[in-house]
Order: structure tokens, then C-alpha cells, then sequence
């Protein structure tokens, strides 16, 4: 059997066997932004792997290599991210809170910043990484796009999607405050 072919069915039968490994291991240090998907880093460093086998000599120690392949790609993938700043996020907190009009219902613009931060963490993972990417870390659907190979489209159908569920979600907590009061 040849060097290429070998090394492509260690591989093969690593990423098989320990997919959900390798997305817990990503997934549990990068989970902040929308940009930064643990499957994507996972099939980024896989099709560089595979497209690259037969270049490497043969690989006697598969989980170092591809563990290796996938920190340093998470390592690239931190270094090129854009920064948030946390008094931004509070500033775009407060606009979006403001235009919400919650804080004539009984809230005060403090208490409104909260109930958003909540309903925000509520919302899955798709839709919540658009609304943070989007709104408040300001990624075009294009910068999005390019890096998640998601079309255009389907980003502005998400994000507005996640926008009905957040008012929804909203509304929920404003009333349930509602009766408790």
C-alpha cells in the first residue's frame, strides 16, 4: 500500500471514529462568535489534511497530528477574528433596548439590557451567532458568508428568523414580569 493511500486511510478512519471528540475538544475553546463554528474548523483542517496526504511522511501518531492541525488552526482562527469591545456590546444593548419601548412597560433601561441578554442566551446557536455577528459585532452577510460558506440568503433569512423569536421571547418575559408584579 502507498505512503498517500495510507495516510489518507488513518485519516479516514480517525475523523470517523472521533468526529464528535474533535467537536467537543474545538467547541470548548472557541464558542463566542458566529465566525468561528467548531464543524468548520474540524472540515477546514480535514480537507487540508486529505488534500495533503501524500505529501507528509507516513503519520505514526494520527491523534497528535490531527489535534495539533485543528490548535493551530483554532490559534489562526482567534488571531483573525475581530475584537469586540464590551462597552460596545453595551452601548448596542442599550440602542437596541431603547427601540424596543419596553422601558415605558414598568422596565428600566437596566433591567430591559438584562431581559435582552437573557433571551439572547436563549435563542440556539445558529440564531443567536447571527444576532451577536450581525448586530452587535457588525460581520456583512458577505464577511459571514465567505468565512461559513453559508449563502447570503440563508444568513438574512436566519437572522430575521432569530429577530422574530427574540421579540417573541421578549414579549414572554415583559408579561411574565406582568403577573408577577
Amino acid at each position: 500500500m502507498n505512503q498517500e493511500s495510507e495516510n489518507s486511510k488513518k485519516l479516514t478512519d480517525f475523523f470517523g471514529r472521533e468526529y464528535e471528540s474533535l467537536k467537543r475538544y474545538v467547541g470548548t475553546r472557541i464558542s463566542d462568535t458566529a465566525n468561528r463554528d467548531a464543524e468548520d474548523i474540524i472540515q477546514d483542517v480535514a480537507l487540508k489534511l486529505f488534500s495533503g496526504a501524500d505529501r507528509y511522511a507516513p503519520i505514526n501518531n494520527v491523534a497528535g497530528f490531527v489535534y495539533r492541525s485543528i490548535r493551530n488552526r483554532i490559534i489562526d482562527v482567534m488571531r483573525t477574528a475581530k475584537k469586540i469591545d464590551p462597552v460596545d456590546l453595551e452601548k448596542d444593548l442599550w440602542e437596541l433596548t431603547e427601540g424596543l419601548h419596553a422601558s415605558s412597560e414598568g422596565y428600566t433601561s437596566e433591567q430591559m439590557v438584562a431581559v435582552l441578554k437573557k433571551c439572547i442566551e436563549q435563542l440556539k446557536p445558529p440564531y443567536k451567532d447571527i444576532i451577536i455577528a450581525v448586530d452587535f459585532e457588525g460581520y456583512s452577510y458577505r464577511e459571514i458568508a465567505a468565512e461559513t460558506g453559508i449563502s447570503i440568503g440563508t444568513l438574512m433569512s436566519r437572522r430575521h428568523r432569530a429577530i422574530g423569536m427574540l421579540y417573541r421571547k421578549i414579549e414572554l418575559e415583559i408579561n411574565k414580569h406582568k403577573t408577577i408584579s
